[in-house]
């Protein structure tokens, strides 16, 4: 039995897409697999946005997009971190983000406008070299500040109005679903496309469907007597007699030690996780004794990432992007 096994229902991804492009409303969907599609896997991911309709794939480096390109021969492929692999991104077919420096010339050149993300970007835009083949920027807070979000397109906007003839883009998931003066030609969507929300709200209040399932099981039940704690540093001590299940599922696979007190299901039943999560299990607080080898489902069937984010005090993104789906730490199911 595996210690844990990790789903990817494509069929949401193709929802998802399909929501955007309608929120979208004519504007291209641009499905950023970076980080291995969110934790989704990329390759994945990546087919099954373009099966709905996305126009290209985004990544943050060539290595990404190189991989990408032995999967999808005539995808369309933009590499939005700096890099000076330029020669292998060529030979790749890449498209490369610009935010400094040289404009690589005889490869799609997207020019990176800082309209206040102040992270990568140009000041300024220079005239733009016949190569050049989009103009873009980055939001800052799309998801949290909307009228500093609109500070960013007025900026944009006024910047990139002579050059009306390249693809603009700059919205992210968060602008797609709430901010229309932000889509222009295109708009770069990650963490929607998997159906998590960038509020940090329920993702169906946009109509998507969260793709990721996370089950394990329990790999022991036990009965500590009042006064007896399990796990490092006996966060947890029993104050009555309780019934503790241990899940062999870590922070070594993604579930962090700072989601102690995250709730799962066992049985299908919302349970609490108590005392330190170690590196490859964590245990849950029982209301009666169950079986080894009972269902948790740590993700899926109603629990949120958005959820354990906030337990974490973190975002969705980290918590999705932390799953370990490597063979040797879980199995990886597709369906859809």
């Amino acid at each position: 039995m595996h210690r844990s096994e990790i789903t990817v229902d494509l069929d949401a991804i193709r929802h998802n897409a399909r929501r955007l492009l309608e929120a979208l409303d004519g504007s291209e969907l641009w499905a950023v697999v970076k980080a291995n599609g969110y934790g989704h896997g990329a390759t994945d991911a990546a087919r099954a946005a373009l099966e709905a309709g996305a126009g290209a794939l985004c990544v943050a480096t060539v290595p990404e997009g190189v991989e990408l390109r032995r999967a999808m021969a005539d995808a369309r492929i933009l590499v939005m971190g700096p890099t000076d692999a330029v020669a292998e991104a060529r030979e790749a077919r890449l498209e490369l983000a610009v935010s400094g420096g040289e404009i690589p010339s005889e490869i799609p050149a997207h020019l990176k406008l800082d309209t206040g993300m102040g992270r990568w970007g140009l000041a300024e835009l220079p005239q733009p070299p016949a190569n050049v083949v989009g103009l873009m920027s980055h939001l800052a807070t799309a998801d949290s500040d909307p009228e500093f979000a609109a500070q960013q397109v007025e900026r944009f906007q006024e910047a990139t109005r002579p050059y009306e003839h390249l693809t603009r883009h700059l919205a992210n998931s968060a602008a797609a679903l709430r901010l229309p003066d932000a889509r222009f030609d295109a708009a770069r969507c990650g963490i929607a496309l998997y159906g998590i929300s960038p509020f940090e709200t329920s993702p169906t209040e946009d109509g998507l469907r969260p793709a990721l399932s996370w089950r394990s099981h329990l790999a022991q039940v036990r009965l500590l007597q009042r006064g007896e704690s399990t796990g490092y540093g006996r966060r947890f001590v029993a104050e009555q007699p309780t019934w503790i299940g241990i899940v062999p599922v870590g922070y070594a696979d993604g579930f962090r030690r700072d989601m102690t007190g995250t709730e799962v299901l066992v049985d299908g039943e919302p349970r609490r996780a108590v005392g330190t999560v170690s590196m490859d299990a964590f245990a849950v607080e029982l209301d009666r004794a169950l079986p080894v080898g009972t269902t948790v489902t740590i993700v899926g069937d109603g629990v949120l990432v958005e959820r354990h984010a906030e337990v974490a005090g973190t975002i969705g993104y980290e918590i999705a992007c932390g799953i370990d789906s490597r063979p040797e730490r879980a199995r990886r199911a597709l369906i859809g």
